[in-house]
């Protein structure tokens, strides 16, 4: 008997990507959050797009070129012939956090210009990390004689004056200066791909609740909670979007599983309060 082949869901594609961590494919795994947003997306495309760029740049450089020499050609190519750079004008758009978009645009937000961009820098043979620093997107290059953070937004090299300048309105507000005060090395630690593709999607959980879009929201927690299974608080924000758009049954089975599953949770009572009162809506 001949079984039609079922193509897998966005979610169920993501679900592949995602699975290990030993072979990470950053960019697939990235370019896909937007089938979400654009389900006829290609794929292939979009990978091939940042493959063009790459045999571009690759034409430029001189065989026998150094690391800094070749750090320099991406620079230029990147942020001056191609002109990506960060979109000032409408930081919040989702669009932002979408790889075909920002491919298009030449505009995003600091972490969508760095998976572009490390993704050809490791491509000419560069030693490139992400780094989840706090508030912005940083990314690092370890040359021979030393190592260089960059704002992606800009392609800026920042000094430690700068970083920690930079640093200092988080630790204020988080009360981590004076006898706490933590070392910025701390601070610029590789984030792992995993943790890159969460970050964009938390910016998304953002955007969207800040526009109670529910609609939208619900498919970036389903991505979240596949990338980071015991994210608890997760469920309930996705039971809280779900009870919005008037889905009772998923809305109670993920605030159970968070009261069940979160350790001393703050909200206990209102979101007890929460799953009788969509329980009593059913009946």
């Amino acid at each position: 008997m001949h079984i039609p082949y079922q193509a897998p869901t966005p979610l169920e594609y993501f679900a592949a990507l995602v699975q290990s961590d030993e072979h990470f494919p950053l960019l697939e795994a990235v370019t896909s959050l937007a089938q979400d947003e654009y389900p006829e997306l290609d794929m292939e495309q979009v990978l091939d797009d940042v493959d063009q760029l790459l045999a571009r740049l690759k034409r430029r450089l001189p065989r026998d070129s150094v690391p800094l020499q070749r750090l320099r050609s991406l620079n230029q190519f990147f942020y001056r012939d191609l002109n990506f750079g960060g979109n000032v004008n409408d930081y919040y758009d989702p669009d932002n956090s979408y790889l075909n978009a920002v491919l298009r645009t030449r505009r995003g937000i600091p972490i969508s210009l760095a998976v572009v961009w490390m993704e050809l820098a490791q491509g000419i043979g560069l030693v490139v990390r992400g780094v989840a620093f706090p508030g912005h997107f940083m990314v690092k290059i370890n040359l021979p004689k030393g190592q260089v953070v960059m704002d992606p937004f800009t392609g800026q090299s920042l000094s430690r004056e700068e970083l920690s300048e930079r640093l200092e309105p988080y630790t204020r507000r988080n009360a981590l200066s004076d006898d706490f005060e933590v070392p910025l090395g701390l601070y610029l630690q590789a984030s792992p791909p995993r943790d890159i593709v969460a970050r964009m999607l938390r910016n998304l959980k953002d955007i969207h609740t800040s526009q109670s879009d529910w609609q939208r929201l619900v498919p970036v927690l389903n991505r979240l909670l596949v990338l980071q299974p015991d994210a608890w608080s997760d469920y309930r924000d996705r039971g809280l979007a779900h009870a919005a758009l008037g889905n009772s049954a998923q809305a109670v089975e993920d605030l159970e599983k968070y009261l069940l599953c979160a350790e001393d949770p703050l909200d206990i009572d209102s979101i007890a309060y929460r799953i009788s009162t969509l329980r009593r809506a059913k009946n």
